[in-house]
């Protein structure tokens, strides 16, 4: 029988344990750890109530890789799901190499002192989980995660050289709330604030924070202006795409959206560094967090949907060719299946997926590997099968 760990019990949390639940051949027991064990035991209750599965929860530091390893000695799990905070992903791959169980995560490695990130601490474990003859399956989310496995399929099947890829992520929802961030919003206004940067001729290219858009017709969801932004799915890309040329990726604002993060950067409450304040010391993003909605509270007045995919263009039996390959997710039906909205069910169903591949031995090399180095068939196969069904469009025109 299959156990799995899953640590962390935000929003994307949600869907990661009610998809692994909804499997009971792959997934025999679920363990669900978090730093506080009530947000846990909440999902626990929603899977009872929707799919009858009992769920053993438990309380853990992950930062703390001593703890983490007790637990996983107590459990015994195969695979260990990571969708906790990115600062707390080598602490976590540190306790599976200690106990020796397969990892996966969504998201990667960030040190919490600086907004950075990048795969260079991750890529550094390939030597460690080669050796002791386990996986760690990076980026199983959508982007990245889908979008790699887009242009994966892209290329095995649609390309004989890719030569650009724009992703475009579109979230043309409405909470209804003046501000609020999709996912945990420290991590979110880190990503947002930071330069931008693309990846052309062999060459970083970095631009200034959002300063660089244009408008985007994007399926189910229309026209909106989109802003370039560094994305850490273009740093492996960029490495396993034959013949390519340039690669970026871009994502959606709305303007009062832009207004109130302008707004927050000039006071400085977006800062990471610490402040001092009645004589303690704050970080006054970590502030604004316990101010800003929980994401996850957001989901059940969340109406519209998602559209995200990847522009293809490349060379196909010696023509050009260029393709869009997306999906559209709608907020409405994500909360009454899972009761989380699309952007964390885009996340979380495909670390379900990705938790699956390795079960099932479709995927189980021993090393660290980015999504797009694996099989992509299985896997969009699954996006189907499992709530994210794909499209593919011919188009002629170039963007910009």
């Amino acid at each position: 029988m299959n156990k799995v760990l899953i640590i962390g019990a935000g929003g994307v949390s949600n869907v990661v344990v009610h998809k692994c639940a909804s499997l009971p051949e792959v997934f025999g027991e679920i363990v669900l750890a978090s730093r506080t064990k009530s947000k846990c035991d909440t999902i626990a209750q929603g899977v009872k109530q929707r799919l009858n599965r009992d769920i053993i929860t438990e309380a853990l530091n992950a930062d703390n890789v001593q703890e983490t390893v007790a637990l996983i000695k107590k459990h015994q799990p195969k695979l260990v799901i990571n969708v906790a905070l990115p600062y707390q992903d080598l602490a976590i791959m540190d306790a599976c190499l200690e106990t020796g169980v397969d990892y996966l995560d969504t998201a990667n490695y960030e040190p919490k002192d600086e907004a950075k990130f990048e795969y260079k601490w991750q890529w550094a474990y390939q030597d460690k989980f080669k050796n002791a003859g386990l996986m760690a399956l990076l980026g199983s989310g959508f982007d990245p995660g889908v979008t790699n496995i887009f242009c994966a399929y892209a290329q095995k099947h649609l390309f004989d050289e890719i030569h650009y890829v724009d992703i475009v992520d579109c979230n043309g929802g409405d909470h209804g709330k003046a501000f609020a961030t999709n996912f945990n919003p420290e991590i979110n206004i880190r990503e947002i604030t930071a330069r931008g940067r693309y990846w052309e001729n062999g060459n970083w290219e970095s631009t200034d924070p959002l300063s660089v858009n244009q408008d985007f017709d994007f399926p189910g969801v229309g026209t909106r202006k989109m802003y370039l932004m560094y994305h850490e799915e273009l740093e492996s890309l960029c490495q396993n795409l034959k013949g390519l040329k340039r690669i970026r990726f871009w994502m959606t604002f709305g303007q009062e959206y832009l207004t109130h993060l302008r707004v927050m950067q000039n006071i400085g409450i977006t800062r990471i560094d610490e402040v001092e304040y009645k004589g303690q010391k704050i970080v006054p993003i970590e502030f604004l967090k316990a101010l800003l909605p929980d994401p996850g509270s957001l989901a059940e007045n969340y109406t519209g949907k998602t559209s995200i995919g990847c522009v293809i263009e490349g060379l196909k039996d010696g023509k050009k060719v260029r393709k869009f390959i997306y999906n559209i997710c709608d907020h409405a039906e994500t909360y009454k299946e899972v009761g989380s909205q699309a952007i964390s069910y885009t996340t979380g169903v495909p670390a379900m997926i990705g938790a699956k591949m390795i079960l099932t031995g479709k995927w189980k090399q021993a090393g660290v590997y980015n999504i797009e180095q694996l099989d992509p068939d299985p896997f969009m196969d699954d996006l189907n099968k499992y709530g994210l069904p794909w499209h593919i469009e011919e188009w002629s025109s170039s963007v910009k």
